[in-house]
């Protein structure tokens, strides 16, 4: 796979450790003279200083062979006409842009970008679900926020201990996708006893996160 990377700065040395280790071609293109620098140095990679935003830019850096475009700068509006080359001149199907401002998740998406993930809707949504609970792990955003995952401990003194899954009053818009007993998983199913010290992963919507928790502890905080 050939993946053509346009802006961006630490995060790019991240991505580019993964592709590269995956096998796969790499592209970046980046203003920053002396960042482009320390990624020739680094990386086995086509490094292009220079705008990414100009169309004459990209076609130079060889985005016409390119099988997935990510966009990375601080400007959305660049994010876009980045992503809006690839899939409208070149015909590239597989867009990845960041955008600073949440406001611009559904423009992106109207205008074709593939896949938008916003920054600050991630970061403000994993505080705010530690501020409300400190206990629970791993919580982490899926589908650009809409769906949240989970890990929950069990104790003895919560009310689903001992019951089976299908005796438990779950929200409809969460599910426990299986549970670590002794450092064993469990593929849940209705039948599955939930037992005391029991790690829950669990799958939802961030609203029903609030119910999900008080069904399992008998309790919010």
């Amino acid at each position: 796979m050939k993946i053509f990377i346009v802006g961006g700065s630490k995060e790019v040395y991240f991505l580019a450790k993964a592709f590269i280790s995956r096998g796969y071609d790499l592209t970046i293109v980046n203003e920053n003279e002396e960042f482009c620098k320390r990624l020739s140095r680094t990386f086995k990679a086509t490094v292009v200083k220079g705008d990414g935003s100009k169309p004459y830019m990209l076609e130079d850096a060889g985005i016409a062979d390119a099988d997935m475009v990510i966009a990375l700068t601080e400007n959305d509006p660049d994010n876009l006409v980045v992503c809006q080359i690839a899939e409208k001149i070149y015909g590239i199907k597989k867009t990845f842009a960041i955008v600073n401002d949440p406001e611009n998740i559904q423009i992106f998406k109207q205008l074709g970008v593939d896949t938008v993930i916003s920054t600050t809707n991630i970061i403000s949504s994993l505080i705010e679900q530690r501020a409300i609970v400190d206990d629970i792990q791993n919580l982490m955003p899926i589908a650009e926020d809409k769906i949240s995952l989970m890990e929950v401990d069990v104790a003895f003194e919560h009310p689903v201990r001992g019951k089976k899954i299908h005796e438990i009053d779950f929200p409809k818009d969460a599910i426990i996708s299986c549970i670590v007993r002794h450092q064993e998983v469990i593929i849940a199913k209705g039948d599955t006893q939930i037992m005391d010290k029991d790690r829950l992963v669990i799958m939802s919507k961030p609203k029903v996160q609030s119910e999900v928790l008080k069904c399992i502890r008998g309790r919010v905080d």
